[in-house]
């Protein structure tokens, strides 16, 4: 008979851990020399998962099903034993006797670790506690656990080991396949409303030879075959410009770009990109769009547009706010910089409050510095940013009365840039000028300035209609809707330093 399980409560030293590894170990080659390798099995017929089978046990009550998945406890002892077995859906209580398997299989099967994967054929039943269950008539082991778990009284708490084994991660902790399945369907929701507004999914390269259509430093690498240098893109924006010169007048793309960049809570050096392009309307029109999507996405995947991160509640069923930059740091750093005329009056403010900048800083960069300093962390509730200084806007229209200015904006939500938007530059020699002072910038000493895209100008030159642009960080957009606290909590293989083997 089997012996009684005892469950652990304390964390595993080193050594009982290679123990119990060793043990493991010697159960599968045993298994192996009785010609029962487990890694032979080839299928199982799965005919129900966990959570369905518990919700129509009216159904099901008295049917034979079969499940498969890991088991995770194991309690009981002599002729009668209990465990938890997890699949893709949920967890059931599997009910083991040894009168219906026999001795010797049930001998076997109280021989099974925690971690094992299993497939199980049996009756669905209720117990005396009223617990949905299934009586196991057969059992095959379908893959061995050469590892313990983490034991569920101790968990996996390092975040650095659920980071860098996130398989592990997964198994021991059930709730985080729930973010990733959100994750999931957020982008689901994201192509249903876009495919409702006529757009069209499109893919475009992730090697190119001029990283352009954002300010970041690119990933840079060769290919052997051409003798080339080409680059990780950094943006989806000119190959989707491109395609709206075509005349496909409403693309999207969503994707990982590539920013050799810092890391922290929110960026990571590759993440998902979803851009969009629309011919025949500017920011504003994208404003809309913004507005009613996230509105969509939240009813859509939470239920409800009153969002909980951590103690805040964002609220996306009201009109979301509108202020300009400069209206925004007139009202948190009480500075008006529409009366500010040239850049040295700029950089004198800048050295009065301590603002760190550039040299080839102009008035632009710093009014986006003192955006950055004083305003960001005021930005809680979903806030529109609107008319940013055209030096900080190399690929978007100007303001017709404001030349200095562009018609762009960025949305805010619990102090997060959340999207970046244009009514896009469409005029070819303008655009050719932008390019010039970026050039210009770069040679001064600016890594993440955009560099002169010659191929870009040629499609612009043929004509782009009138274009209203946008792209959304989908990692951000996750952590919002799953109270995530880190971006590295929404990747599910965030990068990370290199360890030893």
């Amino acid at each position: 008979m089997g012996k009684k399980f005892v469950p652990q409560t304390e964390p595993l030293s080193n050594e009982e851990i290679q123990e119990q590894t060793r043990f493991r170990i010697e159960k599968l080659n045993a298994l192996k020399t009785a010609g029962k390798d487990p890694y032979e099995e080839l299928t199982y017929d799965v005919t129900g998962h966990s959570v369905d089978i518990i919700a129509d046990y009216d159904k099901l009550a008295g049917s034979i099903v079969r499940v498969a998945g890991r088991l995770m406890s194991k309690r009981g002892m002599g002729k009668v034993s209990f465990c938890d077995l997890y699949d893709r859906r949920g967890k059931i209580q599997i009910f083991t006797k040894v009168d219906v398997l026999g001795e010797e299989a049930y001998a076997n099967w109280q021989n099974l670790d925690i971690g094992d994967v299993v497939g199980v054929e049996g009756e669905v039943y209720l117990t005396e506690k009223g617990e949905v269950s299934i009586v196991t008539h057969s059992y095959t082991l379908l893959a061995k656990c050469l590892h313990p778990l983490p034991n569920k009284y101790q968990g996996l708490k390092d975040t650095e080991i659920r980071y860098r084994q996130r398989y592990l991660d997964l198994i021991v902790n059930p709730q985080v396949k729930d973010t990733f399945e959100k994750r999931s369907r957020i982008i689901k929701e994201i192509r249903n409303f876009l495919d409702g507004r006529g757009f069209m999914e499109v893919e475009t390269p992730l090697l190119v030879s001029n990283a352009g259509g954002a300010s970041a430093r690119p990933f840079e690498t060769h290919f052997n075959a051409l003798d080339i240098d080409l680059k990780l893109r950094i943006s989806l924006e000119l190959y989707l410009k491109r395609l709206i010169v075509g005349g496909f007048e409403r693309v999207y793309e969503i994707g990982r770009v590539f920013r050799n960049e810092g890391m922290d809570t929110r960026h990571n050096p590759e993440f998902t990109l979803m851009e969009l392009y629309q011919a025949y309307t500017d920011y504003q029109g994208m404003m809309e769009l913004t507005e009613s999507m996230f509105r969509y996405v939240a009813e859509k995947v939470c239920g409800t547009t009153l969002i909980k991160y951590g103690d805040l509640e964002l609220d996306f069923g009201k009109p979301f706010a509108r202020l300009t930059m400069n209206d925004a740091i007139r009202q948190y750093a009480g500075i008006d910089f529409d009366s500010v005329t040239t850049d040295e009056e700029a950089r004198a403010l800048a050295d009065e409050h301590h603002i760190e900048y550039e040299k080839w800083h102009k008035k632009g960069d710093i009014i986006n510095l003192f955006f950055e300093e004083y305003c960001e962390k005021n930005l809680l509730q979903p806030t529109f940013i609107m008319d940013h200084p055209l030096a900080i806007s190399p690929l978007t229209k100007k303001k017709k009365d404001e030349p200095e200015k562009v018609e762009r904006f960025e949305l805010f939500i619990n102090t997060w840039e959340m999207c970046n938007a244009y009514s896009e530059l469409n005029d070819p020699i303008d655009q050719r000028e932008r390019f010039k002072a970026q050039d210009a910038a770069a040679d001064a000493g600016d890594e993440e300035a955009n560099h002169t895209d010659e191929d870009f100008l040629n499609a612009l030159e043929l004509g782009m209609p009138p274009t209203g642009g946008i792209g959304y960080g989908i990692d951000r957009l996750t952590m919002l809707l799953t109270d995530a606290a880190s971006i590295r909590d929404v990747l599910l293989f965030p990068t990370l330093k290199q360890q030893n083997q």
